[in-house]
């Protein structure tokens, strides 16, 4: 084939359509499960074309770009693999933003449809669509928009437009193709090694996580069981019952696994993978899940611009803190390192997104050399194990030393009388910066001087928080990360 027959191939290639054509011979398999409910892939693909007619019957274009509101559910599959087989692109919006925060990410990614679940309260009202769900009613909302990238946009064959956690700066809006979804859910499965007979338990958000792993494991075959809307009950009910092969989930989740009385080692017997992803996996949680149950906890490590770049496996060594080496078809090489080998990851390879929205910029233009600047600063070892220390914008500077809040905060964590912990940085007019932690104390028993002692036996002195502030919650983004304090 020539190279013009490829990029014509590239760029007519659609994810939906690959996932079906994968999935010939699976029409009785189960594809979705969801408490009393299933669906199988025959039924899955045939509701998808009803509710890809039903989109275009109403207006739904080809690189329309559609902001999808509902909570993760078999419709919400449904739903999203029928707006991208219609060609238009897909656009998700969390359920657990507030209405203050649904209208300027719409406006962010210049949507020209809302499509959302009637339940969710909304300022649009759409037309009712009459579709075969499962326990939703949907409305489908048209926007009026500005369209000043719309040829840049199409050209790229988009897919997908969906904002960056926004833990540190404005989000922006990253743009994915079908063919870069296509890579990367390649080189995922290089590390996660999906089959058909896999049954995946899922407790993440689907509005930050559907690409890449909801659509590997469709395009493997296997059987996806939502387990976030009763958890830990459908969770323990799932591990009790046998069938379960793998678990994606976050480090909250394993800790409080970890932590409950509900589950024991028999239950994870049948578990060939266990897979911690979305934020650092501090190395006490993986310890004491391991201890507890016997099974390994195998960080991936991804980001929406590039994909999962580091998967570890099961039988790959475990390094406290790392999360493993660079996978297959990924390059990664750290920016200006300091004297400990410290410096900022830079990430590429096959996959990658096209471009940012809002403002648009394309990858080129970002970098020339086709390198994503992640933001974290790292260090490699000798064996190519790379070690995250913090972001790059997070660092503390203080008398000219650098102190990174999740180094402090896995310490803090660490301690019986604290549940949760946020550090940052406060501006001092001698030491330039200063740290300071904010507590969500675990019982009432909290005692600052008990801490501090704590702290001054497993930190240097100069990361040691010089206050301590009790609070009552810490502020999360949409994906549940920290929402960081800058000085």
């Amino acid at each position: 084939m020539n190279t013009s027959a490829k990029e014509k191939m590239a760029a007519t290639m659609n994810i939906v359509n690959r996932i079906i054509e994968e999935n010939r011979g699976r029409e009785q398999h189960v594809a979705l499960s969801e408490g009393d409910d299933s669906m199988t892939y025959g039924e899955l693909f045939d509701t998808v074309a009803d509710w890809r007619n039903i989109l275009a019957q109403a207006g739904v274009h080809r690189f329309d770009r559609v902001a999808f509101l509902c909570e993760d559910s078999i419709d919400y599959v449904c739903l999203s693999l029928s707006v991208l087989a219609a060609g238009a692109v897909l656009a998700p919006i969390s359920p657990s933003l507030s209405r203050n925060e649904t209208t300027p990410t719409m406006e962010g990614i210049d949507a020209a449809w809302l499509l959302y679940d009637d339940a969710i309260p909304t300022d649009n009202k759409g037309r009712l669509l009459t579709g075969p769900t499962r326990r939703r009613v949907f409305r489908l909302a048209p926007r009026t928009t500005r369209g000043t990238t719309d040829t840049l946009f199409s050209a790229c064959d988009p897919a997908f437009v969906r904002f960056s956690s926004g833990t540190t700066g404005a989000s922006k809006g990253v743009v994915l193709s079908h063919q870069a979804i296509l890579e990367r859910t390649d080189a995922a499965d290089r590390g996660l090694r999906i089959v058909e007979t896999d049954r995946i338990l899922w407790v993440l958000s689907m509005s930050f996580h559907f690409v890449v792993t909801i659509l590997l494991f469709l395009r493997r075959g296997a059987c996806i069981v939502l387990c976030g809307h009763d958890f830990p009950g459908e969770l323990t009910r799932q591990l009790a019952a046998g069938t379960a092969t793998f678990i994606y989930a976050s480090p909250v989740h394993y800790k409080l696994i970890a932590g409950s009385k509900d589950f024991d080692a028999g239950m994870f017997a049948p578990i060939r993978m266990a897979v911690s992803t979305a934020m650092p996996l501090a190395s006490d949680i993986a310890s004491r899940f391991e201890t507890r149950f016997g099974q390994p906890l195998c960080q991936a490590y991804g980001i929406i611009e590039v994909g999962l770049a580091f998967i570890q496996t099961p039988d790959a060594p475990r390094k406290p803190g790392s999360v493993g080496r660079i996978g297959e078809g990924y390059e990664i090489k750290l920016a200006t390192p300091d004297h400990d080998g410290v410096g900022e990851v830079l990430l590429r390879g096959k996959g990658m997104f096209s471009a940012y929205f809002s403002p648009w910029r394309t990858r080129a233009q970002i970098d020339p050399e086709g390198w994503f600047h992640t933001g974290d600063l790292g260090r490699l070892d000798r064996d190519g194990d790379l070690f995250l220390i913090g972001r790059k914008r997070e660092a503390i500077n203080f008398a000219g030393m650098k102190i990174f809040p999740t180094e402090v905060e896995s310490v803090l964590n660490r301690h019986a009388s604290v549940r949760e912990s946020r550090v940052y940085g406060e501006p001092h007019n001698y030491y330039g910066q200063w740290p300071v932690a904010q507590i969500v104390p675990a019982d009432t028993r909290f005692d600052e001087r008990t801490l501090r002692r704590f702290c001054y036996a497993n930190l240097a002195p100069h990361q040691v928080p010089k206050r301590f502030e009790p609070v009552a919650a810490i502020a999360k983004t949409a994906s549940g990360k920290i929402k960081r304090i800058r000085a």
